[in-house]
């Protein structure tokens, strides 16, 4: 299924949501506290993003999203 094209902030606050996360599921993260604070932060944004409202606001969409974001991510 062909996804429109998400725009540059939405992909970018998913990959932030991606590199918040792998902070915090690492062993012994420092200041685990701010981490889950802002993982909460990005995933109200992402959540209440402008995009999900129109028709492309599909559960397919958001997988595509995650996907997509995963691979602006350089892998350790």
């Amino acid at each position: 299924m062909e996804h429109a094209p998400f725009p540059p902030d939405l992909l970018q606050l998913q990959a932030d949501w991606h590199r918040t996360y792998a902070a915090l599921a690492a062993p012994h993260p420092l200041h685990p506290t701010a981490l889950r604070r802002r993982l909460q932060i990005l995933s109200g944004r992402l959540l209440w993003h402008p995009y999900w409202s129109g028709p492309a606001g599909t559960p397919a969409a958001r997988v595509e999203l995650r996907r997509r974001a995963r691979t602006l991510e350089p892998l350790p």
